[in-house]
């Protein structure tokens, strides 16, 4: 397939271009979508091409919109709602934990709810504890939900129109660090060859992204992207890191896992979200129930967002999300170890 080069953003809007062009029963509703654009560029373009009627710009009520979308779902129709920030979920919970999570199962499969929710996480550039989380783990843990979390812009397109096209509910979370706006072009990794035709890719199917003997790095996201500038510091050391970007949640890829950590012996879960019952530690779990056929060759080691609120203080958000060389440390510590007697070596 022929591809240009797109940022992130530039892919979801084109991905979001095709859709609407395929299917009329697609729209997209939210804060900002419209004129603006959206304000991380995801929505940019649209309402020239496809109006007002079908991108549509919605008061500051996330409750009112998200029902909505729940509404025309119900009806017939493949709504995308776009919650600004994910941090936002708060004031519209009841409408996704309780009835676009639940709705389907309670009615006994008769009402399909095609729901996408697009939403921007992460931090790094100083927006405070109300703007800067990533909360996948949240959405994770409630049965009904699918969770998808590009890294780059190919999957950023793929996974979009796969979530568009799936009949269930989808939370489709991009990080702001990587869509590869110019006040926050973090990671020039995120903008990839992107094919301008349709495409779809699979959920629940992680991408091994850097091959490695020695150690596996599991993660997803803007992580990703740290994780490949950390290996290629471990490298320089005779460590190679085998990464792997999980692109799902729901649905979670556990035998690429499994089969990573049983190649390398050796598991480091990288991750932008909170260390407390989290991503982490579901894939150590993962890993730990499956020892009759992973030799571990030592303690897993886990790095995350120490449950405290992201500070506003650029030293102090530096300091509590993961960075390079925390994964550079973490890694090493991990080469480190050892299995404690009595454990697989």
């Amino acid at each position: 397939m022929a591809g240009r080069r797109l940022t992130m953003a530039e892919a979801i809007s084109a991905a979001f271009a095709q859709e609407m062009e395929r299917d009329p029963n697609v729209f997209i509703m939210g804060e900002d979508v419209g004129v603006y654009g959206g304000i991380f560029g995801a929505t940019k373009g649209l309402i020239e091409k496809f109006g007002p009627e079908r991108v549509m710009d919605t008061p500051i009520s996330e409750t009112g919109f998200i029902g909505a979308a729940i509404g025309a779902a119900a009806a017939g129709m493949r709504p995308v709602a776009e919650l600004m920030f994910v941090d936002f979920f708060g004031v519209c919970m009841d409408q996704i934990y309780n009835h676009l999570a639940k709705n389907t199962y309670m009615s006994g499969g008769n009402v399909r709810l095609p729901v996408v929710i697009t939403t921007a996480i992460g931090g790094g550039y100083n927006d405070a504890a109300q703007h800067s989380q990533c909360l996948y783990g949240v959405f994770a843990h409630v049965p009904g939900l699918k969770v998808v979390v590009p890294s780059n812009a190919y999957d950023a397109k793929g996974l979009l129109i796969e979530a568009i096209r799936d009949d269930n509910p989808v939370l489709y979370m991009f990080h702001k660090g990587i869509m590869g706006l110019p006040w926050m072009a973090y990671f020039e990794g995120s903008t990839t060859e992107v094919p301008e035709e349709p495409y779809t890719i699979p959920f629940g199917q992680a991408r091994v992204v850097r091959e490695g003997k020695d150690l596996t790095i599991v993660t997803l996201s803007q992580m990703v992207h740290k994780a490949v500038l950390a290996a290629e510091i471990l490298a320089k050391e005779g460590i190679e890191a085998e990464i792997l970007d999980l692109r799902t949640l729901v649905p979670l890829d556990r035998e690429a896992v499994l089969a990573s950590v049983a190649k390398t012996g050796r598991l480091l879960v990288a991750d932008e979200d909170y260390l407390g019952f989290g991503l982490t530690g579901e894939i150590a779990a993962i890993v730990g129930e499956h020892l009759d056929r992973i030799a571990l060759r030592a303690p897993i080691k886990r790095l995350g967002v120490p449950n405290v609120p992201i500070p506003y203080s650029r030293p102090l958000e530096q300091f509590v999300i993961p960075q390079v060389e925390h994964i550079v440390a973490a890694a090493k510590e991990t080469m480190q170890g050892r299995v404690a007697a009595g454990g697989r070596a």
